[in-house]
């Protein structure tokens, strides 16, 4: 990572800042990405009304219109905000077109709006329109019934949509969102979360007898919920940062996150095979054939070391940092451990008739989860 990507990032979560209203205020921004878009979404608004305002006539007569494509161009990512803008526009056309179609028919004010509705429901699906599809229906009605499907109403109602999408666009480029402190919490919250259930399942073969399967599902449950919030997270910020002024100042973080959240997630899967291999077998009482009571130990201990690996997993910006080498102390322990562990399987296996065949399994998963944290 770059010199001024390190700065940024000290800056926004590992340097003490000062304390107080300003500095809470600021963490909690950092934080709710939300709040960016709001002030971003309501300046473009107020910007689009007054364009709306000063424009032409017929134009000038339906300002209230502009806001609403200021409001779609700035509630999502910089190459979001134009492709839906995009869809938007040609929804909105396609609906006007309905609207102006149906209205030249004979037909009485309610059949008339029940045709219209009917006819821009089955648009909305449209693939062209992806999640834009709704537009379809709300153009319709809107020039339907507000403009009684009259063509000055319908250039003005599109034109200005338009004209909003474009300034929430210029707004957008020049204030892109880049959440990458939320995502760095949600990677966080991963982080402990497998740490703390590598920690219970080596505290619970220290101490308890087989694994417990409902337990243990139960456990599983509650964690997937944060590893698909952290993938979510990650994902967002890799999109957002396409087209972004701001991500080649950031790209080191990013390519940061983008490895710790592979790395944390592969660990995820490493414990969920592990508990699965010792349940399956202890749940049938094979628990000597696993491992027994001689490994069960010996597994604990290179749990707790993967354990603390995986809580260590961070950003490696610049060499010598101490955050960093504390995190590289943990793999090579890590390593070290397992490979003490896969020495004491050999040792059993020649000292008994069993061929420890799950055990043989456990490391192998252990390797994946070590190589994924040397990161």
């Amino acid at each position: 990572m770059r010199g001024v990507d390190v700065v940024e990032f000290r800056q926004t979560l590992t340097v003490p800042r000062p304390r107080g209203v300003v500095a809470a205020a600021h963490r909690a921004w950092l934080s709710h990405p939300r709040w960016a878009l709001a002030v971003k979404g309501a300046f473009a608004a107020s910007l689009a009304w007054s364009v709306g305002l000063v424009a032409p006539a017929p134009f000038a007569d339906y300002p209230y219109y502009a806001p609403l494509g200021a409001v779609l161009a700035t509630t999502s990512t910089v190459v979001r905000s134009v492709h839906d803008s995009l869809q938007s526009v040609a929804a909105v056309l396609v609906g006007a077109i309905i609207a102006r179609g149906v209205a030249l028919l004979p037909l009485p004010g309610l059949l008339e709006l029940t045709v219209v509705v009917g006819i821009a429901l089955l648009c909305v699906g449209w693939r062209i329109f992806g999640d834009m599809g709704s537009w379809t229906v709300m153009s319709a009605i809107f020039v339907l019934i507000l403009g009684s499907g009259d063509a000055d109403y319908i250039g003005s109602y599109a034109g200005l949509i338009v004209v909003g999408a474009a300034i929430g666009i210029g707004v957008n480029l020049l204030f892109p969102p880049l959440p990458l402190t939320p995502s760095e919490l949600a990677l966080g919250r991963l982080r402990s979360g497998v740490a703390e259930q590598v920690e219970s399942l080596a505290n619970w073969l220290e101490q308890q007898g087989p694994l417990d399967h409902d337990e243990w599902e139960r456990r599983r449950q509650g964690l997937y919920p944060t590893i698909e919030s952290a993938r979510a997270a990650v994902a967002q910020t890799r999109e957002a940062s396409r087209a972004n002024r701001r991500a080649r100042r950031n790209k080191g973080w990013m390519a940061s996150q983008t490895r710790r959240a592979g790395a944390l997630g592969t660990s995820a899967e490493v414990v969920e095979e592990i508990v699965r291999l010792l349940v399956v077998w202890e749940s049938e009482g094979l628990n000597d054939l696993a491992l027994g009571q001689q490994l069960r130990p010996e597994l604990a201990g290179t749990l707790r070391a993967f354990a603390s690996a995986v809580h260590s997993a961070q950003v490696r910006d610049k060499e010598g940092d101490p955050e960093a080498g504390a995190a590289a102390d943990a793999v090579r322990r890590l390593d070290e451990s397992l490979e003490e562990f896969r020495e004491a399987v050999r040792e059993a296996q020649r000292s008994s008739q069993y061929d420890y065949f799950v055990a043989g399994a456990l490391i192998i998963n252990l390797d994946r989860g070590a190589d994924a944290l040397h990161i």
